[in-house]
């Protein structure tokens, strides 16, 4: 049997920033320190590099699912995830994308990601904490979660 292994979007599978020169500055203003509330925004967004080909290989040796959170006053953040979840993983994570603000409420072996909010701290599994030592990229997150498969 596979471990269950779930993987955040935002600066984990998704670059979050790249999103950022794309929109106006009047935008910007706008939503000053919000800017997860643009709509739209989401579907602007970059693959953050090596995020593809470690989902895809991730995902034929677990039992992988996408777990992220959606900005309650963002009603485009909903759609815009599964559009991108579409467009760049395909069939790999046909029907694995999970929108919680409760993490902890999924049960698993790995969650990759790079906060502790949502439930994260409180996730019965193991926290590979992205974009922190030792999983500072890609590469060294599936090294360690191949070792662990």
């Amino acid at each position: 049997m596979k471990k269950i292994l779930y993987v955040d979007m935002d600066n984990v599978l998704v670059d979050f920033p790249s999103a950022f020169p794309l929109i106006s500055e009047e935008v910007k203003a706008k939503y000053d320190d919000k800017l997860d509330e643009v709509p739209g925004i989401f579907s602007l967004m970059k693959p953050k590099e090596g995020a593809i080909l470690a989902f895809a290989q991730l995902a034929s040796l677990f039992d992988t699912y996408i777990l992220s959170t959606a900005p309650w006053n963002n009603p485009s953040a909903w759609s815009d995830k599964i559009e991108w979840v579409q467009k760049h993983l395909g069939e790999p994570a046909h029907k694995r994308l999970i929108l919680s603000h409760h993490k902890n409420l999924n049960k698993g072996d790995f969650l990759i990601d790079d906060r502790l909010k949502n439930g994260v701290d409180k996730f019965s599994g193991e926290h590979i904490h992205f974009g922190q030592a030792p999983f500072n990229d890609w590469a060294s997150a599936v090294s360690y979660l191949i070792a662990k498969k």
